[in-house]
């Protein structure tokens, strides 16, 4: 039989034709795509987003202010994979600790998450417990606490780092016929390694009582003009230093920050992100 020599045979050494190449081409771009992201970084990423939804899923079922063991241990691991892939890291330098928080998670009473009973514990370490273990019991609904919120304002790019944090934890008594918001404002004094930032404790006040409130004009007035008391100074006259309190960070990403007393690293809290610093809300 004879042979007739196809196109192919006819090419030069080497070449290919053109739909071959452009095959050959378009296959190897879409490999380089593909291979563009490491699988170890990929699977890691994957882990710490599942990690940190089934966080999320155990914090909102649970109960606020009521520790867990397994909220605890999903708190680890998601610390432990974050360290490991370099995810929510550094959150004194990485700009990302600015923002409103609310508190979805505190392994203590939610009070506990403002740095003001941080600075009091260590300005009254052997009595602060007896303390709060009277106001603690007692029960429902004649106190409430909740929900808590962390305003944050950080230059990070200055030396030392500089800014504010605002607490607020709401307070209801006699049912919820008495409310105020309990804020306390802090200095941003200096960054304390890659994850803490040292504050101290400037002033303490309750606002938006609903028991002035229903005083009328006269109420508003009192509301708004009655200064904060300068609980930092006050702290500062029973142990020089108690005022200054460290807040680690150990992961902090777009949405999510968990958060440790420095001198209690026990105490942990969950905060979900409500705003970024500029105001854009986020969701998780």
């Amino acid at each position: 039989a004879l042979l007739l020599p196809t196109a192919l045979s006819f090419s030069p050494l080497g070449s290919k034709p053109q739909s071959l190449r452009r095959l050959t081409s378009s296959s190897l771009a879409s490999s380089t795509a593909a291979s563009s992201v490491p699988p170890s970084i990929e699977s890691a990423s994957e882990r710490v987003e599942n990690c940190k939804r089934v966080l999320i899923q155990f914090c909102d079922g649970n109960e606020l202010g009521r520790s867990s063991a397994d909220i605890e241990g999903k708190i680890k691991e998601l610390e432990r994979l974050g360290e490991d892939a370099g995810f929510g890291q550094a959150s004194t330098l990485s700009g990302l600790m600015s923002g409103e928080w609310e508190l979805i998670y505190s392994s203590d009473e939610i009070t506990r998450s403002s740095p003001f009973f941080w600075a009091f514990r260590a300005a009254f370490p052997d009595s602060s417990d007896q303390i709060f273990g009277i106001t603690d019991s007692i029960p429902a609904p004649i106190k409430l606490t909740g929900p808590a919120k962390q305003t944050i304002d950080i230059d990070s790019s200055a030396r030392p780092v500089t800014g504010t944090l605002v607490s607020r934890v709401k307070v209801a008594t006699l049912g919820g016929i008495a409310t105020s918001m309990m804020t306390t404002t802090c200095t941003v004094l200096s960054a304390d390694g890659l994850d803490g930032l040292r504050l101290r404790v400037e002033t303490t006040k309750p606002e938006d009582s609903t028991l002035l409130q229903k005083l009328g004009p006269l109420g508003e007035f009192v509301n708004s003009a009655a200064p904060p008391f300068p609980s930092g100074e006050a702290l500062e006259l029973v142990a020089p230093g108690s005022s200054e309190v460290v807040v680690r960070t150990t992961y902090c990403d777009e949405g999510l920050r968990i958060s440790r007393n420095e001198y209690r690293s026990d105490d942990v809290f969950v905060w979900k992100r409500v705003q970024f610093g500029s105001g854009n809300t986020v969701s998780l």
